[in-house]
C-alpha cells in the first residue's frame, strides 16, 4: 500500500460517519462577520494603509504618477541599487529615470542570480489597508513569487484608491484562488525564543511600498 493510499484510507474511515445530507463547509459555517471595522472615507482609508504598512517596518512613499519614475529613481539611488529585476509586464515608464541596470525577470534564473540583483520592482493586486498587507498574485506586471522573496530590496506600487481596500474579506472578493497568492505585511522577518528579531530570512530584508495617487511627493516614514 502506497502513503497516498493510505493517507486516502484514513480520510474515507474518518468521514464513514458523515451522514450524506450534512451540509457542506460553505453553507456550514457562518458568514456573518463584518466585512471591514468602522466606516471611513476613501482618503481615511489609505491613511490607515499607509500607517498600518510603517507599523510593519515598511518604508511608505506617496506621489502622483507625474512623480513615479522620479520617486523610484530617487529610492534605487538612495539604497545604491546598481541592477533592478523587472518583471515582463511591468511598466517601463516607471523606471525611465534610473541609471540602474535592468535585468529581465527569466524563468530560468537561479536563487543565486535573484540574489545577486539588487532591487526588484512590482506592481501589486491589491492592498488592505486594516492588515497593512499588499497582496501579489503573480500577474505580467508583478512576475513570479521568487523574485520578490529572494532579492534583498522590494519595491512595490499600489494604485490608490483603486487597488486599496479596507479588509481582508474585501481583498479576497478581487483575488483569483487559483493564482499564485503572496500576501506581505511589511519586511520579511522572523524572532527566536528570545524575541530577538530577524529580519531577511524568508524574504527581502526591505519593503518600500509606493502609493501612487493625486498626492505630492512626500515620505510618510522612513
Amino acid at each position: 500500500m502506497s502513503s497516498r493510499e493510505r493517507i486516502l484510507g484514513r480520510v474515507r474511515r474518518a468521514l464513514a460517519d458523515v451522514r450524506q445530507d450534512e451540509p457542506s463547509y460553505d453553507q456550514a459555517v457562518p458568514r456573518d462577520y463584518l466585512r471591514e471595522h468602522g466606516d471611513r472615507s476613501v482618503g481615511e482609508t489609505v491613511d490607515l494603509l499607509a500607517e498600518n504598512l510603517a507599523d510593519y517596518r515598511a518604508v511608505v512613499h506617496r506621489c502622483t504618477a507625474e512623480d513615479l519614475a522620479a520617486t523610484i529613481a530617487g529610492m534605487l539611488a538612495a539604497r545604491g541599487a546598481k541592477t533592478v529585476l523587472v518583471p515582463r509586464g511591468l511598466d517601463l515608464e516607471w523606471l525611465q529615470a534610473t541609471d540602474a541596470e535592468r535585468i529581465a525577470d527569466r524563468a530560468e534564473s537561479t536563487a543565486h542570480e535573484l540574489d545577486q540583483v539588487d532591487s526588484v520592482v512590482t506592481a501589486c493586486a491589491v492592498a488592505v489597508a486594516e492588515t497593512g498587507t499588499i497582496v501579489l498574485d503573480g500577474g505580467p506586471d508583478q512576475g513570479r513569487r521568487r523574485i520578490t522573496l529572494v532579492p534583498d530590496h522590494h519595491i512595490c506600487v499600489v494604485r490608490v484608491p483603486d487597488q486599496v481596500v479596507s479588509s481582508v474579506p474585501q481583498a479576497l472578493e478581487r483575488l483569483d484562488p487559483g493564482l499564485p497568492l503572496t500576501w506581505i505585511s511589511g519586511p520579511s522577518a522572523t524572532s527566536d525564543i528570545e524575541l530577538d528579531r530577524v529580519e531577511g530570512v524568508h524574504g527581502p530584508r526591505t519593503l518600500e511600498v509606493v502609493l501612487v495617487g493625486g498626492q505630492s511627493s512626500a515620505d510618510v516614514t522612513s
